[in-house]
């Protein structure tokens, strides 16, 4: 596996070493001590999946301490813009983001830590959407921040006319209004 830091380096893109033949193509997803060698030592309890169409947005979703999440995310099928967003009050990158794009074709994957939302947009007709985490869900420590909030200018790469939100993240506030982490 490769880790590769992003313009913040706490938010870090994983390419997998893929094996591949007629038959098809292997590769390790995750493993706990290459994990441990080059981030730190995470002890994910939870893998979530979601299926979505194109021009779906979800995020950006965040949950607050102690139930902050660290998450590892991927694409098994279709492509996806994922973007992470810091969150984190007094942080030299405070309200700056990564966006990666994540298919079942590059096999990429995406760390990203506590203290930054997340969120992605759907490109391809359909995708389905992987990630573990390190916290259990808690809908009383869940936030969001507005997908379009101009001080953060997301290019999400389609146009807004296009993008299908939930009622929940259409209303998520901007992030000067949002609970964000001390």
């Amino acid at each position: 596996m490769q880790f590769i830091p992003t313009d913040i380096p706490e938010v870090i893109i994983i390419e997998p070493r893929v094996f591949g033949d007629e038959r098809g193509y292997f590769m390790e997803s995750f493993r706990h001590d290459i994990f441990t060698h080059h981030l730190q030592d995470i002890s994910f309890i939870q893998d979530n999946e979601s299926l979505s169409a194109h021009g779906v947005l979800r995020g950006l979703h965040y949950q607050l301490p102690p139930f902050a999440q660290n998450k590892l995310v991927r694409v098994a099928c279709g492509r996806v813009l994922s973007v992470a967003v810091d969150i984190r009050k007094g942080s030299a990158s405070f309200g700056r983001h990564v966006s990666v794009e994540l298919s079942g074709e590059n096999k990429r994957q995406l760390y990203i830590p506590q203290g930054f939302a997340h969120g992605f947009v759907v490109f391809s007709q359909k995708a389905i959407f992987q990630y573990k985490v390190d916290q259990s869900y808690s809908p009383e420590h869940e936030r969001g921040i507005a997908f379009d909030d101009p001080s953060l200018a997301i290019e999400w790469g389609l146009p807004k006319n296009e993008l299908i939100l939930s009622l929940k993240d259409s209303a998520n506030p901007l992030i000067t209004d949002a609970e964000v982490f001390p």
